[in-house]
């Protein structure tokens, strides 16, 4: 992993073989993440988000990102992106130690192991921009998800009861966070 504050960048092979790059998100990255996004919502039912950005408005979170020294990764295969992760900085003083973590990957992108990798890469952006703590929330039924975040150290700080209601049911959204020491 190349480890500076301002470019961190992870390459390394899958498990089918795939060479993979983590790297800052840029501007002309919009157009494969605002296609993938789309695919995600009309196919699953584990990503907080209903409507697509169009391109520019997508140009521009990228851009308040960067500006606001957030963490958005693209997860790149073949110069083309299949994911992102993000970590969104509390924009009070008093909680710029936290950051809010979002993820998905696209369904071709999904079962290589990659989760993993956005994991450690995530964690080593944070200890670079000295975070105290890292929040994200989970579906109950996203079990995969859960199991890694506990892998890597995140623990539930509480959970929302019936909090979501898709595809004719109730799940409940279980809020977790990682500490640094």
């Amino acid at each position: 992993m190349n480890k500076t504050k301002e470019r961190l960048v992870m390459n390394f092979t899958a498990k089918d073989g795939t060479e993979v790059t983590l790297r800052p998100a840029v501007k002309d990255d919009a157009f494969d993440i605002i296609t993938n996004v789309q695919d995600i919502i009309q196919q699953g039912r584990y990503i907080q988000k209903e409507k697509v950005r169009t391109i520019e408005e997508e140009q521009s979170f990228i851009q308040e990102m960067i500006e606001k020294d957030n963490m958005y990764v693209a997860v790149d295969i073949g110069g083309h992106v299949v994911g992102i992760a993000r970590l969104i900085r509390g924009d009070l003083k008093m909680k710029r130690h936290t950051a809010l973590f979002r993820t998905w990957l696209s369904k071709d992108a999904q079962g290589k192991g990659l989760g993993k990798k956005i994991m450690e890469y995530t964690l080593e952006w944070g200890r670079i921009h000295q975070l105290h703590k890292i929040c994200l929330t989970v579906f109950a039924e996203n079990k995969v998800a859960k199991q890694l975040y506990e892998r890597y150290g995140f623990v539930t700080e509480g959970v929302q009861r019936e909090q979501i209601y898709i595809d004719g049911k109730y799940d409940d959204e279980i809020f977790m966070a990682y500490f640094y020491e």
